[in-house]
């Protein structure tokens, strides 16, 4: 099966509200599709979510270096995942949002010739139910609590608030929080690096009360003598998130003993190919993780899903970015329900997820040959 040519396109969907961190505002999904084409007639597809406050990556970088990307792999074999995703490492460093469509549109093609889910094709099995938490995004503590109230009625099992300090204000959003919805409800927080090392130790110490299940990336990403501070003082589990891209990252983590759990992202990682690789290593260090996502539609996020069936390491699920989109550009996939249920309700080969034909932008598209 060889590579015969790949179409570039971009995707731009508007959230539906405004979603707010502690490093930006996000109004728009502006994500970058790749589609490979073969010479069997079998066709792949990927997507990516750059965020360039995370990941460093802008939709005008990915489509100026992506057609550079595609080139190296014209006529060659579509089966040989690891030769095509090393030659995309030694032309290119970082810019692994941009790597993992490449890398997704390959799993796609090759599951598909196998004639298999991608679950299946990863050696998983679909016997999970799993369960979306819903994020609050950062605001006036009244508002937070509106919008908590909203997803508890709604059916989520878990909350997940997005934190930026200052410490008076945090944790009058949480009691706010808790004071809506009571006490039962599980809290993940995510504090996106807004706290000083002081500061994380500070609030979580204060937060315990509230039965608060993780904190993500308390601290300014890659300070790891930071974050393994505060693990070791904190009464709440750390999780990694923006200090773990890779899977070389991940062995750092555990080397410092920095966190409780990881945070898998496929735009963070680089795909599914080093996404499976930080499992193992997780696996292997007694580490259990998150998969979380930015701002892909229901087609990354189904590839997300079939990564999640073929690994029991992954533990809680952050999959809420297309219940943010006004739009949902995708046909087929998994079907998030509106408690965050996720359910792949068919076993169509590869992930079971395009995007529509009339959301293609095809005056931009980019075709390499």
């Amino acid at each position: 099966m060889k590579i015969r040519g790949i179409n570039i396109y971009p995707l731009e969907v508007p959230l539906s509200d405004p979603f707010v961190i502690s490093l930006g505002t996000i109004t728009h999904a502006r994500n970058l599709l790749v589609e490979i084409i073969t010479d069997t007639g079998l066709i792949g597809m990927g997507e990516c979510s750059p965020y360039s406050f995370i990941n460093g990556e802008l939709p005008e970088g990915q489509l100026a270096i992506a057609p550079v990307l595609a080139r190296l792999w014209i006529g060659k074999s579509a089966f040989e995942i690891e030769n095509r995703m090393a030659e995309l490492d030694d032309l290119l460093i970082g810019n692994l949002a941009l790597k993992s469509a490449f890398d997704m549109a390959l799993y796609d093609l090759n599951a598909r010739y196998a004639k298999m889910p991608l679950y299946r094709f990863l050696g998983g099995s679909n016997d999970r139910i799993l369960w979306s938490d819903r994020t609050v995004s950062v605001g006036e503590p009244e508002k937070m609590a509106i919008e908590a109230t909203k997803y508890i009625k709604e059916g989520f099992q878990s909350i997940k608030v997005k934190l930026a300090g200052p410490f008076e204000v945090d944790v009058k959003r949480i009691e706010a929080i808790r004071k809506a919805i009571g006490s039962e409800t599980p809290l993940r927080l995510d504090a996106n690096q807004a706290w000083s090392v002081s500061e994380a130790v500070r609030t979580l110490r204060a937060l315990q009360p509230y039965n608060i299940e993780h904190c993500e990336e308390p601290v300014q990403a890659g300070d790891l003598m930071g974050l393994q501070f505060v693990r070791q003082n904190s009464p709440i589990p750390i999780m990694a998130d923006e200090s773990l891209f890779d899977h070389r990252d991940a062995i750092r983590l555990v080397q410092m003993q920095a966190c409780d759990y990881f945070n898998i992202k496929l735009s963070k990682s680089g795909g599914i190919s080093k996404a499976l690789k930080i499992a193992a290593i997780a696996e292997a260090s007694g580490l259990h993780c998150q998969v979380g996502c930015f701002s892909e539609t229901r087609l990354a996020i189904t590839a997300l899903v079939h990564f999640v069936l073929a690994r029991k390491t992954v533990a809680h699920y952050d999959l809420d970015s297309p219940l943010m989109l006004s739009l949902d550009p995708v046909e087929g996939g998994v079907d998030l329900s509106a408690n965050g249920r996720a359910m792949i309700v068919n076993d169509e080969h590869g992930i079971g997820a395009t995007i529509k034909r009339e959301f293609l932008n095809h005056e931009q598209c980019i075709e390499v040959t």
